[in-house]
């Protein structure tokens, strides 16, 4: 049997009226969130409006909007921090509306974050729903939401505006819209450097479509000269049934081979979507470009060339070593008592993202899903400085939720809200704590 169980019946309307329930829950959430804030900040003499605008990276962005990039700190052991790290889509935006508005630069990052967050909650629930039913889309914004790292999502950060670009460009990906799916991930490429796994995930849903087609065109000669429509043309005619938005989309069209749900996954099988061969094309082309961009203009303004952002990203001693550096870091927790417990609770925390991982493949997740969801694990995961902002740097990785939104969405509705406002009341108080405290969730 496929379990199909976290599925509800077809669902009616179009999407925003679809994901309306979602949107609702993820901003009780988050006002609950920023109330907490606003009363923890105020019993200590704090403005919380500053703690979002105004800390740590904000202060990166907004500099960067205001004055433009060429600024640098230098450090007495030599080290050079550069607001060329820190990619050029936030600020632009800042600076966009602190032109069309009585905004400072800083609440205006404040207020795109906000936005986008909104929208991040709209692209996720359209993934999940694709993927595994509307019940699920719902829990999957609420565990985003939840996520003990929240706040951040209302702070003038970049990663709200990031994981909304991501979804949606991971969206258009799994329903065919290439061109959308390419321009989404370019501008994803001009908000962080994770901005490659929305390209990465874009390429390989591209390349695979493409042998597949080949493939079932050479099958289909080989055995009759069969003319008849191929997957293309079934997905069009799927698309057209439904154009009024009445049914639920009953397939996702990148499901690995292989996969363990055997069952659920053959009830999901590779399609090819329904777009020109250079629709295609032309989405693999542009989603690259944004990244690719901005490094290039990085080194030519450095003088470095390709190698100027890594020799930027150097001077903040930040890289990728594979993970030899996070490991140290863990190892290094096991020299007392009361540290060798967060080491302990570092070890669990990786685990469990490696379970959940290989949780979805089992389960059958769309390969531009997996593809994504790795290239941001491995960059957040194998990164060699930072590591308290590693949780941070995790949020963007959304399909992680998937296999614990399916879970929630078993029990009865009054049993999973129960859950989510415990989540919700732990999660606003962890963001208020941390946010008045020395450092960044």
């Amino acid at each position: 049997m496929t379990d199909l169980a976290t599925r509800a019946a077809p669902a009616r309307g179009s999407l925003p009226r679809r994901a309306a329930p979602a949107l609702l829950g993820y901003a009780a959430v988050r006002a609950l969130g920023l109330l907490v804030l606003a009363v923890w900040s105020a019993a200590r003499g704090k403005s919380a409006l500053t703690l979002l605008s105004a800390r740590w990276d904000s202060l990166w962005y907004t500099r960067v909007a205001e004055l433009g990039y060429g600024y640098e700190v230098r450090l007495p052991n030599g080290d050079v921090h550069s607001n060329l790290a820190f990619f050029p889509l936030l600020p632009w935006l800042e600076r966009l509306l602190h032109g069309i508005t009585p905004l400072s630069y800083a609440h205006a990052g404040v207020l795109v974050a906000l936005l986008a967050s909104l929208a991040a909650a709209g692209g996720i629930f359209a993934v999940a729903e694709w993927v595994y039913g509307p019940r699920v889309g719902v829990c999957a914004v609420l565990l985003w939401a939840v996520l003990p790292v929240g706040i951040v999502q209302s702070m003038a950060y970049s990663e709200s505006l990031f994981t909304a670009l991501a979804a949606w460009s991971l969206y258009a990906v799994l329903t065919g819209r290439w061109v959308g799916a390419g321009v989404l991930a370019a501008l994803a490429g001009l908000t962080r450097p994770v901005g490659l796994a929305v390209v990465a995930a874009v390429w390989a849903a591209g390349v695979l479509t493409f042998l597949r087609e080949r493939g079932e065109r050479g099958a289909r000669g080989a055995h009759d000269g069969d003319r008849a429509p191929g997957p293309a043309a079934e997905v069009c005619a799927e698309r057209v049934a439904r154009a009024d938005g009445a049914q639920e989309p009953p397939h996702a069209p990148f499901t690995p081979e292989g996969s363990h749900d055997a069952a659920h996954a053959s009830s999901r099988t590779l399609r090819a979507p329904c777009a020109p061969a250079w629709h295609r094309v032309l989405g693999l082309l542009l989603a690259p470009l944004g990244a690719a961009g901005y490094v290039l203009w990085v080194g030519h303004r450095t003088g470095r060339g390709p190698l100027g952002y890594l020799d930027v990203q150097a001077g903040w001693r930040n890289g990728f070593d594979g993970g030899y550096a996070f490991a140290g870091f863990v190892a290094g927790k096991f020299t007392s008592f009361p540290s060798a417990l967060a080491g302990a609770g570092l070890i669990i925390g990786v685990a469990l993202l490696i379970m959940l991982y290989v949780t979805g493949v089992r389960q059958g997740q769309p390969l531009p899903l997996l593809v994504y969801t790795g290239v941001v694990l491995a960059l957040a995961l194998c990164a060699s400085s930072y590591f308290g902002s590693k949780p941070r740097l995790l949020m963007p990785a959304f399909p992680l939720l998937f296999p614990l939104a399916r879970a929630l969405a078993r029990p009865r509705a009054s049993r999973s809200a129960l859950v989510t406002a415990g989540l919700a009341v732990a999660t606003a108080v962890y963001g208020a704590f941390w946010l008045n405290g020395s450092g960044p969730p």
